[in-house]
């Protein structure tokens, strides 16, 4: 909009009647505000859909469109719009209405210029307070927004989660770059008794060698070349929260040995200091390595790993729950939206469903940057032109050499991981052979129909595949036993 201030709130004044107008403009400006016009509602969404503004000041009687209607598609356009509504003959009813579609205020004609002022103050000091609630509750709910999720891994890692989180037990947390193991860790904390506490942060892989030490347990002034003042390591900082070690397999084995002794003895000595610390800390680690082959090859201490691994969860990778894509997605562009200042975006309907069927190497993350990168240059609207060519189902794969198995589905993954995935599909295999009949399903697969029930639980098969418990099949199935 042209003539718009940087600094000052622009408001947007809508009413057929030049003199109202002008006398909005004058009073308004005045003030310090910037101000734009429009004779028409049509005028005005017109302007809205442009570029936002920071108030709207909408007359009720407008010729064609009027200014009820506008508030609503105003609103529907920037939902956190402020918009007082103005009229010289208006009756309660057309008030009461105006309030339920969201407007801020409502004066009448003549215009009084204190009563005009008093009331867009308050409209945007209100506007400003709810935006900082919404951005301190954003910060609260951030991680349970990006847990989003209604598939049988997600349900099984959110109730892992509950039931470890009131607990002081450890917790380590594995899984593949971009599942979201940070977030986990701050659930953790968040369902904790420690909750009032701090939540403290530390990459061990990014932090060098020859500083973790300093970094996690502090120092002492001069002792050592750039120790210029006393320092506080974050075992201290924790103090009465939760200290979150990511990528704890890339520590050096100089401050395993630390970390091993402020967790058996609960203290801590500063570099340069002889002097314990006694810290409270509950410490959440994590790591994108297998630990047990860090520790077969010597690279980890097997009695660090004892006392991290107390309960042990699994961040699943996206491709083990596809079906999240979808919701997963829709949020990402959202929030991509409103961070960048966009405006609302529909999403042409074939795009979800050919985002689920990626593969998604880089896990959630990928998929959060694909979504805000599609908001971002689309057009007026998402569509699967926006979706990049590399997503989707691949190409079938060369020919299998005989008597070799076909993995090329699995892609890149370690192979403890490759276990699972094979174990899983082969279970699932059997199961739909024999129609989920779990006493058959377990005679072909060799194993006791308990130990079945435990590997669907362990990898959140279902029949429907959303979650739900298979059928019962025969007598047997049907006197008790959960597949889950």
């Amino acid at each position: 909009m042209e003539g718009r201030s940087p600094n000052a709130p622009t408001l947007l004044v809508v009413d057929d009647e030049k003199n109202i107008r002008r006398t909005l403009r004058m009073i308004l400006e005045g003030e310090g505000y910037a101000v734009e016009e429009a004779e028409t509602a049509e005028q005005a969404l017109e302007l809205l859909q442009a570029e936002p503004v920071d108030l709207g000041v909408f007359d009720i009687r407008l010729p064609g469109m009027d200014g009820l209607t506008l508030l609503t598609k105003a609103r529907e356009l920037w939902r956190d719009l402020p918009v007082i509504m103005i009229s010289g003959h208006a009756d309660t009813s057309d008030v009461v209405d105006a309030v339920k579609r969201g407007a801020t205020d409502f004066f009448g004609k003549p215009v009084d210029r204190d009563r005009v002022l008093v009331s867009v103050r308050n409209a945007l000091s209100r506007r400003t307070l709810e935006e900082k609630v919404q951005a301190l509750a954003g910060r609260e709910r951030r991680f349970s927004d990006e847990m989003l999720g209604e598939s049988p891994a997600m349900k099984r890692l959110r109730e892992e989660i509950a039931r470890v989180a009131p607990t002081q037990a450890r917790v380590l947390v594995t899984g593949e770059s971009g599942t979201g193991k940070e977030l986990i860790a701050a659930e953790v904390h968040r369902l904790s008794k420690r909750a009032a506490g701090p939540f403290v942060k530390v990459n061990c892989a990014a932090i060098p060698s020859e500083l973790i030490e300093s970094e996690l347990f502090g120092h002492e002034k001069g002792s050592f070349s750039g120790a210029g003042a006393r320092r506080r390591g974050q075992f201290e900082v924790a103090h009465g929260g939760t200290l979150f070690l990511d990528e704890i397999g890339d520590m050096s084995a100089s401050a395993q040995a630390k970390v091993l002794r402020a967790l058996q003895t609960g203290e801590i000595t500063r570099v340069g200091s002889e002097r314990a610390i006694s810290v409270d800390v509950r410490v959440v680690a994590a790591t994108n390595k297998d630990l047990e082959q860090e520790v077969r090859e010597g690279t980890f201490r097997e009695d660090l790993w004892f006392r991290l691994n107390v309960v042990p969860i699994r961040s699943p990778p996206l491709r083990e729950r596809l079906d999240d894509v979808a919701m997963l997605a829709e949020r990402f562009i959202q929030l991509a939206v409103r961070e960048n200042g966009l405006r609302p975006k529909p999403v042409d309907p074939a795009v979800y469903p050919r985002l689920a069927t990626g593969r998604w190497p880089g896990n959630v993350r990928e998929l959060r940057n694909l979504c805000e990168r599609m908001a971002i240059m689309s057009g007026d609207r998402i569509t699967l032109a926006d979706v990049p060519d590399t997503v989707g189902p691949r190409a079938a794969p060369a020919a299998t050499p005989a008597g070799a198995a076909d993995l090329s589905r699995y892609g890149e993954v370690p192979l403890r991981e490759l276990r699972d995935l094979v174990e899983r599909d082969y279970i699932l295999k059997k199961l739909e052979e024999h129609d989920w009949n779990i006493t058959q399903a377990a005679q072909a697969l060799g194993v006791e129909r308990t130990n079945l029930h435990k590997k669907i639980k362990q990898h959140g098969l279902s029949r429907a595949g959303r979650g739900a418990a298979p059928e019962p099949a025969d007598e047997d199935d049907a006197a008790g036993d959960d597949a889950g």
